[in-house]
């Protein structure tokens, strides 16, 4: 049986799921001027070539596929589908496993780790939260394939859409540093659609919790009795 607590750590799991899915994408975008432009940028063509482009090519698909199936995890989360667990499960292990390696050859050939690292910890700081909360007692508490109920779905994507948002709107700020060529950050390349998306992800979640809010102050049967007065 559900609790209170076991709502609220739906609402965390979800919310982590939702984060780490947009870190996945972030990473395949942002890999994306290493591994497909790598010519306008000398100091990826002069350690890269053509030997390892392959290998940042890959790192740019995976990514990004791990990070739209997240999205997909994630709604399968809200909604209470069955398997939701599991799938978030494979998705977070191969998304450690996959950043990990991301990581340890931006260290070795690049001698570079920012901002990958970021998005290796999502993972699999996640994957370790989904593990806890996957033991007996607190799974049969949280439900994982059980859709809940409304005010519970609302708030988790609320409150993921405004995260997620921050972070978009943020990225030229913790990746920037990283980006920095020149002079030039190259995260500026992508200021248009972060800024964009970013406001997008915290408005709509701010909408929605209100929406939520005013669902749990103003009974409906109040608002349903209001409507057919107008009517």
């Amino acid at each position: 049986m559900r609790t209170s607590t076991g709502n609220t750590l739906k609402k965390i799991a979800i919310i982590f799921m939702g984060i780490t899915a947009a870190m996945n994408i972030l990473s395949g975008v942002g890999t994306s001027c290493a591994a497909f432009l790598t010519k306008q940028w000398p100091m990826f063509w002069d350690i890269l070539r053509a030997d390892l482009l392959w290998l940042w090519q890959s790192f740019v698909v995976v990514t990004l596929l791990l990070g739209l199936a997240g999205v997909w995890a994630t709604v399968q989360l809200v909604r209470g589908k069955s398997n939701a667990y599991r799938n978030a499960m494979i998705l977070l292990i191969l998304g450690t496993i996959v950043n990990g390696i991301h990581v340890y050859y931006s260290q070795t050939v690049l001698d570079m780790i920012l901002p990958i690292i970021f998005t290796l910890l999502a993972n699999f700081i996640t994957l370790v939260l989904f593990i806890i909360l996957g033991t007996p007692r607190l799974r049969e508490q949280i439900r994982f394939d059980s859709e809940g109920d409304p005010i519970t779905r609302a708030t988790a994507s609320g409150l993921t859409a405004i995260l997620v948002g921050m972070i978009l709107l943020s990225t030229s700020s913790w990746a920037g540093p990283s980006h920095t060529f020149d002079g030039v950050n190259a995260v500026y390349v992508l200021r248009i659609p972060l800024l964009a998306g970013g406001a997008i992800f915290s408005i709509g979640g701010l909408a929605l919790l209100l929406w939520t809010a005013l669902d749990m102050s103003f009974p409906r049967t109040i608002r349903r009795h209001i409507e057919d007065k107008k009517r």
